[in-house]
């Protein structure tokens, strides 16, 4: 069988191994005849039972193989097949050496030829299985027809030559379109080879043009460069000047960074003492608990709706009629002004309430002449101090 598939024996490039030349086409650049084509033209003189599993490489008539190979696999998968077949030379081997060996390894029926064929189902695995088993010519020829106008055109190529249904007019017809392609691809790489060497003259005009403006721009460097350094004794000159300035300034902020800290430090300490108390007397359950500072109902605008239901035990436990807002986070704003009106006091912890919240309570304070208390925090701390009464003034604006 082997003899009669009528192929001589040559060196592979760069190889030094003998392996068979693939027939050469007489009718190139023209229509191909049927025969040259068919599947009678297998090197093994037969033709697969069409329907019954799809085709692989050695089912495919030889003249496809070389179409197959390189528009299928990129030269990288077929180097990858070529070494797991046992060529290590395959790893420096050219990709022309690496077609060439690819185009004959799809003829045989060895482990190789398996290991190649598996690599194609494999990249084109997705294609494949889009394309139904059991599809006619029409349908084939209209999926084709799809992929080639939207430019995919190596997975449907192997999923159609490789389909069980594809009859060898359908198989011609596709190979004549990607062999017309590769020379439109070719005709294009000519253009852009002349493109190539035209804009690579261009490209040393501009960098003559490039070196002498380097010339004068170095020139030019120079004397920036004598300019900074005079510009740089000058700032030295006026740094020194504003040091002692500086330095007052830095102790006059570090100054009022420390009133500022001590302020804090005994606001948190009389919060400290009410929070204790508070706990003191929870712990003894003391019903003589002193009353609070506040008169009247008390608003309190934002902070943590989790510590909503302490703060009104703790009121209840002065005896203050606490309302409550949440400064706009569930609670509509439009309540305020009613609640503002209600209360006698209005306190709002700065750190967990909106600045559109703090702005409005303000302004619904001065209209209506309420007293607002500004809390350090949301904490609990916080508010114990403020309705024992040792918060500190209060505002009105």
């Amino acid at each position: 069988m082997r003899a009669a598939a009528s192929r001589s024996v040559s060196n592979c490039p760069n190889s030094g191994t003998p392996m068979p030349t693939l027939p050469r086409l007489k009718s190139h650049g023209v229509p191909l005849p049927a025969p040259a084509l068919s599947f009678a033209a297998s090197p093994y003189g037969h033709a697969p039972k069409v329907g019954t599993h799809r085709l692989r490489t050695w089912d495919i008539a030889s003249t496809f193989h070389c179409s197959i190979i390189g528009t299928c696999l990129t030269a990288g998968e077929l180097r990858q097949v070529l070494i797991r077949a046992g060529q290590d030379d395959a790893r420096s081997a050219t990709d022309h050496t690496l077609h060439g060996r690819g185009v004959w390894l799809a003829g045989q029926r060895d482990q190789a030829a398996k290991l190649l064929n598996k690599a194609l189902d494999k990249r084109h695995e997705s294609c494949i299985k889009r394309i139904p088993r059991q599809a006619d010519q029409d349908e084939l020829r209209d999926i084709w027809r799809n992929s080639f106008e939207r430019g995919d055109i190596a997975g449907p190529y192997w999923a159609l030559m490789s389909h069980p249904g594809t009859s060898p007019a359908l198989m011609r017809e596709i190979f004549g379109e990607v062999h017309m392609l590769s020379h439109l691809v070719g005709s294009a790489s000519r253009l852009d080879i002349a493109r190539l060497t035209q804009l690579e003259k261009e490209l040393e005009q501009e960098r003559e043009r490039t070196a002498r403006q380097e010339t004068r721009l170095k020139a030019a460097a120079d004397e920036r460069i004598a300019l900074q350094q005079r510009l740089r004794q000058l700032e030295e000159r006026a740094i020194q000047a504003e040091a002692v300035a500086a330095s007052e300034e830095k102790s006059e902020a570090l100054q009022r960074e420390l009133e500022q800290m001590q302020d804090l430090r005994y606001a948190v300490l009389r919060e400290n003492e009410a929070l204790e108390a508070a706990i003191t007397a929870q712990l003894r359950d003391d019903k003589s608990t002193p009353p609070a500072q506040l008169r009247g109902p008390v608003l309190y605008v934002g902070g943590r709706r989790n510590l909503f239901d302490h703060l009104r035990a703790y009121a209840r436990i002065r005896n203050i009629d606490l309302l409550l807002h949440d400064g706009g986070i569930e609670d509509n704003t439009t309540l305020l002004p009613a609640l503002v009106g209600q209360a006698a006091t209005i306190l709002f912890p700065v750190d967990h309430i909106s600045h559109t919240a703090v702005g409005l309570v303000k302004r619904l304070c001065r209209e209506q002449q309420k007293q607002y208390l500004p809390l350090r925090s949301a904490g609990l701390a916080s508010f114990l101090t403020a309705i024992a009464g040792a918060g500190g003034a209060y505002g009105r604006l």
